[in-house]
């Protein structure tokens, strides 16, 4: 039986890198086959790749994860234009039982900036196809991921985690109309390609709203408002997007303010103080806290959003507890199905062992009666166990490792408590 495989994730994260190393690391569809070719080169023959705007990562089953993650971290690199060294510090690496509770939670959407937002268990199947197309899913690989879809699906099901992100979106669209009215004569600009970006977008758009505006400091801003239908505005022209939007969604999380107070009441200004709407879901926060006091301009948080689809912060900490406990009794439940797996061929070996000795035995006295043949069997089927026993115990100088031993034994046949059962055996 070969080694075990297991679990292993590595990649940049929006918890662990910067926006600038993913925009440099994103793989897109035309570059995911030579992806694929080097993971396979270097050894790594299932894997996943996640390539979004939260993450870009790999997800896998090997037999030796250390050195799957080793190589994935030079290949990545390799794409950065960088030392694997300097980028390691903004990579998250993940092995075993980390590493399988990490992918159940991305399924599951507890690793999102927006936790609970729906797009990304569609993000993972969709890697999952594009990983099966260039045969990088074998059958552990796919054991694991279909376990996390059903984790994914009970936490859907069974928690309030995905009505967060919905009811969040649909206060959003409230404010908007309680501030413009029919949204079809109002302009929205997205900043940045964040999932609060893409959830919020989305109910506007639905919600009837007249046009939208694509602006980021990411190089890949462009295509992706071609693939939404939207606007595209370069970053450098920011100010001037700023004046002609009626609402504004962020969602780039860099750590420094985009939309500053000079640049709001630059475009407040042209805007005649006409009111704009801003939804910062930047984490950490992209609008400088100044512009809150503007005349024209009401923003709100994720949090301030949340207060007002009444949904209390112990509620969501509840749900996402609940979440977790999912994922985690799953993550196990899995775990123990595959050491049975395991077991398997162990156990076949060995029935088929005793069946060779059980026809030996026969075939050397057919005329034994049942009596002499089951105790024939009975010392054949011993003596290996006995020999190696024996062994084990002068090798052994440790009591403790000793009686371990004799537990295990007792375990697997169904023996009496091994102290209980030497007492037994002095009675008689």
């Amino acid at each position: 039986m070969g080694l075990a495989l297991e679990p292993f994730v590595v990649g940049a994260t929006h918890r662990s890198s910067t926006l600038a190393l993913r925009d440099r690391l994103f793989i897109d569809d035309a570059a995911a086959p030579d992806f694929y070719r080097r993971l396979a080169e270097a050894g790594v023959t299932q894997a996943i790749m996640l390539s979004t705007c939260d993450r870009v990562e790999v997800q896998g089953m090997s037999e030796a994860p250390a050195a799957a993650i080793e190589a994935v971290r030079e290949i990545l690199a390799a794409r950065a234009g960088e030392d694997p060294a300097e980028i390691a510090p903004q990579l998250e690496t993940l092995i075993s039982d980390e590493a399988l509770r990490h992918i159940f939670a991305v399924a599951a959407s507890l690793e999102s900036q927006v936790i609970g937002e729906s797009q990304v268990l569609g993000q993972v199947k969709e890697g999952h196809r594009q990983a099966g197309r260039h045969g990088m899913v074998g059958p552990a690989l796919e054991s694991l991921l279909q376990a996390a879809y059903a984790a994914a699906k009970r936490v859907r099901n069974e928690t309030e985690i995905a009505e967060r992100s919905v009811t969040l979106a649909s206060g959003a669209v409230q404010i908007a109309r309680d501030l413009h009215g029919d949204l079809s004569g109002s302009t929205g600009l997205i900043l940045g390609l964040g999932d609060m970006g893409d959830l919020i977008g989305g109910q506007l758009r639905l919600a009837g709203l007249g046009g939208t505006i694509l602006t980021g400091p990411s190089r890949r801003t462009e295509a992706e408002a071609r693939r939404m239908g939207c606007n595209f505005v370069p970053f450098d022209e920011l100010e001037d997007a700023l004046a002609d939007a009626d609402i504004v969604v962020t969602a780039v999380g860099t750590g420094r303010f985009l939309i500053t107070v000079e640049a709001m009441e630059q475009a407040l200004r042209r805007r005649k103080r006409r009111p704009v709407l801003i939804l910062d879901g930047g984490i950490p926060a992209d609008v400088e806290p100044a512009v809150h006091d503007l005349d024209g301009a009401f923003v709100y948080t994720l949090d301030d959003l949340e207060q007002v689809a009444r949904e209390g912060r112990a509620n969501r900490e509840a749900a996402a507890a609940e979440a977790w406990e999912i994922v985690d009794a799953e993550a196990n439940g899995w775990r123990r199905s595959l050491a049975e797996r395991e077991a398997v061929p162990t156990l076949l070996s060995l029935r088929n062992s005793f069946e060779a000795m059980r026809d030996d035995i026969l075939a050397g006295d057919p005329n034994a009666d049942a009596a002499e043949a089951t105790r024939r069997l009975i010392n054949r089927l011993l003596h290996r166990p006995s020999e190696a026993l024996r062994k084990l115990a002068a090798e052994t100088g440790d009591e403790a490792e000793k009686q371990a031993i004799a537990r295990i034994v007792a375990r697997l046949f169904g023996l009496p408590d091994a102290d209980s059962g030497n007492e037994d055996d002095k009675e008689r």
